[in-house]
């Protein structure tokens, strides 16, 4: 009896000594799935510049809020399939300043453009790169400067990725979405009728798109998260990231060590409203890492699988002809009305450039792209992107699908057709500032995204959500 007992006791012992190497080995495999980089590089400039956004400023920065940044993390499956995904609180990036950094990182790391996101935050109080008009606006020495701080942040951003491959380690990434809701429909809701109103009216995107790094101790390396809202809080001329730089610094002290890095989603017609002072962007920034630090703190889906990337670039075209040199000429001498001055300056630029004997080109090569990173599916689309794209996006693959604006080329604003039908701001700004874009955008973009996501295993979801 007593020889029984003792074999029982050994076969429960080996079977919890099994049942916790298979655990173990389980949870080593789940970390093992995957390995991951980060790293970070100041670029704040010296000294005073011109900044990014607002094209009514007459002067150069005054002085620093807090620095600015570039980062990066890179994300490498079991087989060997690597993705790096830039961000930085700067205003965009330009299709020369985007293609000088895709092409030397492929040359150095052999990321192809599918496996490079390039992300600005567009931070309307951050430096100015490379802006051509700035050519006949300043003085030679000033705009050298922006030249200068352009050629640098190519050269950060290409070490940067390299430091941030150099890091791999195994680790696990979990996703999820949050939620919070400073942002406000700028096309309708007026900010100096803010007060008045009892209701504000879409549409909106409140969701926090999170991606977090855990390392095999269990420590936070980074920490990936996004929102839909123009960082135009602020509008002075002190160098900030505005309130997505504001969160980061917030979420940075919360978790010691980690690296948080913002992207900017579908926020082209979304504002933080009431806004203007550095206070209510430090409540901004506050209130998203907040929301983030809850996602973290909750049970977020842990990734699994392998790593899956696409790009293409698409041609859209305009809804008129371009213009021709003495329409442009027209338009900078004030015979054709309604052209601001900066929008003149744009004419001096195609004026030069037909004097060299290029074409104005009637139609523009536009970026998507799909990853699937484990289940978690995202989207990067170029240009100002308008939350309508999200929101469509969103019924074709679900809510849970991570989008990001602002991303490889910013070349202006992104409408819908509804936003076309409607008229304003955000659908007369195309790269060709004589004409808006075609009334086919919307179709073509989000065709391009369903191609380009099939091609990468994301899933559509089946309607109706709700059984009748």
């Amino acid at each position: 009896m007593k020889i029984i007992f003792q074999r029982s006791c050994n076969l429960i012992f080996l079977g919890l000594t099994v049942l916790l190497f298979s655990h173990q080995l389980h949870a080593q495999q789940k970390i093992s799935s995957w390995k991951a980089g980060v790293d970070k590089v100041e670029i704040t400039p010296e000294g005073s510049i011109w900044m990014g956004g607002y094209a009514a400023r007459k002067k150069p920065s005054e002085g620093v809020r807090h620095s600015v940044w570039a980062k990066a993390l890179a994300i490498e499956d079991s087989n060997g399939k690597l993705a790096v995904i830039v961000t930085t609180d700067l205003l965009v990036f330009r299709k020369f300043l985007s293609d000088n950094i895709r092409d030397q990182l492929k040359e150095k790391y052999g990321l192809s453009w599918d496996q490079i996101i390039l992300n600005s935050s567009h931070t309307h109080t951050g430096p100015e790169t490379d802006y051509p008009r700035y050519e006949f606006q300043l003085s030679k020495e000033k705009y050298n400067k922006i030249k200068q701080f352009s050629f640098r942040v190519e050269r950060e951003i290409v070490e940067l990725v390299g430091n941030a491959i150099k890091a791999l380690e195994p680790v696990t990434l979990s996703s999820d979405n949050g939620v919070t809701r400073f942002q406000v429909n700028r096309r309708n809701n007026k900010e100096a009728q803010l007060n008045a109103q009892t209701e504000l009216k879409g549409p909106n995107d409140y969701a926090v798109p999170v991606i977090k790094v855990e390392d095999q101790k269990g420590e936070i390396k980074a920490i990936l998260f996004g929102y839909a809202c123009h960082p135009t809080v602020l509008s002075d001329y002190q160098l900030s990231g505005d309130y997505a730089g504001f969160a980061q610094i917030e979420l940075e002290k919360l978790y010691p060590g980690a690296t948080a890095l913002f992207f900017q989603g579908a926020g082209a017609d979304q504002n933080p409203l009431p806004r203007r002072s550095a206070p209510l962007a430090q409540q901004y920034g506050k209130e998203l890492a907040a929301a983030v630090e809850r996602v973290i703190n909750e049970d977020m889906n842990v990734l699994e699988g392998t790593l899956s990337t696409a790009y293409s670039e698409i041609d859209l075209t305009f809804a008129k002809d371009v213009p021709t040199k003495s329409e442009l000429e027209d338009i900078i001498s004030g015979v054709i009305p309604g052209y601001p001055d900066y929008l003149k300056e744009y004419a001096k630029i195609w004026i030069a450039r037909l004097d060299k004997g290029e074409k104005i080109k009637d139609s523009y090569p536009y970026p998507v792209q799909a990853w699937k990173i484990g289940d978690q599916p995202l989207f990067a689309l170029g240009g100002e992107l308008l939350v309508g794209y999200s929101l469509e996006l969103k019924k074709i693959f679900g809510p849970d699908i991570f989008v990001m604006g602002y991303s490889n080329d910013v070349m202006g604003y992104i409408p819908t057709k509804v936003v076309l039908a409607e008229g304003g701001y955000e659908a007369n700004r195309s790269p060709l500032f004589t004409t808006q874009w075609a009334a086919s955008i919307e179709d073509n973009i989000l065709s391009e995204a369903v191609k380009l996501a099939e091609s990468v295993g994301i899933k559509t979801v089946e309607y109706p959500l709700i059984a009748p």
